[in-house]
């Protein structure tokens, strides 16, 4: 099961980080697009759903199949998890000017996870993992996935994502 689901996860990064390079191109073309309307309405409601499916992954590896995360991780999950709450309750205010904060958020959020994923790719530390002591060491690969893909991986481009669908919601509240 935990294969399956390794497998399907690192699928689901390899179309989201196809995703981000779309939406970059979008993001940065000078033509109005349908697409940019969509996401100027709607990021918000992806980015929720973006935010809950992670937090729920995260969740079932950690709580459910019993894997405990690093300290590293840990970090990572305080970047993302008051998103769904920002998020949640920005919609149902509709308040817009929440893509700033998520964006505070998912920057560090983001850092953290690249600088994981190049310690389980084999970089030195800058850092010592404070929890190798605890015997979860932050540089130890749990899922390796196409030759490259990582749990930090993920958690950089779910955080890349977020960044990107908050700068078209951004985008429409500077047009409002």
């Amino acid at each position: 099961m935990v294969e399956n689901l390794n497998f399907l996860f690192a699928l689901g990064t390899i179309c989201l980080q196809l995703s981000a390079g779309i939406l970059l191109i979008l993001y940065f073309s000078k033509q109005e697009h349908a697409g940019k309307h969509f996401l100027r309405a709607y990021g918000l409601h992806l980015a929720l759903l973006l935010s809950l499916v992670t937090t729920i992954g995260t969740l079932l590896y950690s709580e459910v199949l019993g894997f405990e995360p690093c300290s590293l991780c840990w970090l990572q999950r305080v970047f993302l998890y008051p998103q769904i709450i920002l998020l949640g309750v920005a919609l149902i205010k509709k308040e817009y000017i929440i893509a700033d904060y998520c964006i505070g958020l998912s920057i560090p959020g983001a850092l953290i996870a690249l600088y994981q994923h190049y310690l389980q790719m084999g970089g030195s530390a800058f850092v010592r993992c404070p929890a190798v002591s605890d015997g979860v060491d932050c540089a130890k690969r749990i899922l390796f996935e196409f030759g490259y893909i990582t749990f930090p991986l993920m958690s950089f481009t779910i955080f890349i994502v977020l960044i990107i669908l908050m700068l078209f919601v951004r985008k429409r509240d500077r047009t409002l």
